[in-house]
């Protein structure tokens, strides 16, 4: 059987709108809009200096029904690139792409095939003695085991079942396709190459389960690397499978330990985790940061005060440490320090307020007196940070406003005894 080489990726999401990113002021919006296709060039730009033999797309390529043709334009000159080098493409349609999604039919280069919708479809590559089995979304929700309907392995080849699923179920994706192990396993294929799931998982290696992850992270829920997978296989057996980064922007969790910290030194504390940040990031792409501040501090009530302010300050600490560093978001946790209040402004009050952000009477009556006038207010005050105060009163989380104003109140109460 002969040897060779392919590329396996998945949910590239062409395109990708990446709603809200006009909240976050100072991010890089032009850069990471036009991510998706940066990083899609590094996968045609490797695949052709790798010299793959094929390329396999196991769903998702778009992020849904295409704004215009630019899309559709974009990727057939992709696929145009590929196709001056001899490299055919095999692409499986997701839930994000899938049939009823996706409109327009176009007529792609001729090195693409598209997998049917209907049922499974094969196919085969003589002069590698590779067979190819996948089967297309045909809506944007399918809940049926495909992977049963798969053909058995062709014997004297070496088979690649592609299949856009979370198996038995993926935290933070829609149990799509389910399948189980066993269900894969039954087919007698070589490698499964999968698609859906946005964190690269080697599931199984007998046979090789791989997701290889997505290719370009698109929101802070898709931190670290980014990318496909190079697989080599000699004699009919898969001999290694190569992460391949492909990613142009990162986003990353930064914890900001503030622990006894006063507000005023809080900036400098930010410094420092956002140059500690930076030094992780080998691959030296744009940083986009979520700063959480974290620890008990007697100064607790005014940096819950003060969020606004911080994620400014933050925003301008890490422009100074690195053009190529921005704050997505600060979500500000810190505490007072365990039972410091109620020693110093009594238990009774300690308890009161404790029981505030609980107290439903309470949260009814601030939503009775505060909600006309943040009704009418609502244009002026704009889109704000997730935690900022007056978000929260305007959609209505009253509890969490209480638990931030409880907490000011503790800090001073405290401060001041």
């Amino acid at each position: 059987m002969a040897s060779f080489r392919f590329l396996h990726a998945a949910d590239i999401h062409l395109d990708s709108p990446l709603h809200g990113l006009s909240r976050y002021e100072g991010l890089p919006e032009d850069e990471i809009r036009s991510a998706t296709r940066a990083a899609f060039d590094n996968l045609v730009r490797l695949a052709i200096e790798e010299a793959v033999d094929f390329v396999l797309i196991a769903g998702d390529l778009f992020d849904g029904e295409w704004k215009g043709m630019g899309t559709g334009l974009y990727f057939a000159r992709a696929m145009g690139r590929l196709d001056a080098a001899g490299i055919p493409a095999f692409v499986l349609s997701g839930n994000h792409d899938a049939a009823s999604v996706i409109a327009r039919s176009v007529p792609w280069p001729p090195n693409v095939s598209l997998f049917n919708t209907r049922k499974p479809e094969t196919h085969v590559l003589p002069g590698l003695d590779v067979a190819i089995h996948g089967q297309s979304f045909a809506t944007s929700a399918v809940t049926d085991n495909l992977a049963l309907a798969y053909p058995q392995a062709i014997q004297g080849h070496f088979n690649i079942g592609m299949l856009h699923t979370a198996l038995a179920g993926r935290q933070g994706h829609a149990d799509y396709a389910p399948c189980s192990l066993e269900d894969l396993k039954s087919r007698q294929y070589d490698y499964w190459a999968l698609g859906h799931v946005h964190e690269f998982e080697v599931v199984c290696t007998e046979p090789h389960v791989v997701f290889p992850g997505n290719t370009q992270g698109r929101t802070i829920r898709e931190t670290g690397p980014k990318g496909a997978v190079i697989v080599t296989v000699e004699d009919g057996q898969v001999t290694t499978v190569s992460r391949l980064e492909l990613d142009v922007i990162r986003w990353a969790e930064v914890e900001v330990n503030c622990s006894d910290a006063l507000i005023d030194e809080a900036p400098e504390r930010v410094r420092a985790a956002l140059a500690a940040a930076r030094r992780d990031n080998p691959a030296h792409l744009p940083l986009v940061v979520r700063l959480t501040l974290t620890g008990a501090t007697m100064d607790a009530g005014a940096f819950h005060d003060r969020a606004a302010t911080l994620r400014d300050d933050a925003r301008i600490v890490a422009a100074s440490v690195s053009p190529d560093l921005y704050v997505e978001k600060v979500k500000t946790l810190v505490s007072l320090p365990p039972d410091r209040t109620g020693s110093l402004i009594g238990d009774d009050m300690a308890a009161l307020i404790e029981r505030a952000p609980n107290d439903v009477q309470l949260a009814r009556l601030l939503e009775e007196d505060l909600t006309p006038f943040l009704t009418a207010a609502q244009v002026s005050i704009g889109a704000e940070e997730d935690g900022d105060l007056r978000r929260l009163a305007t959609v209505g989380e009253w509890g969490s406003v209480l638990a931030t104003a409880s907490l000011a109140l503790r800090s001073r109460l405290a401060v001041e005894g």
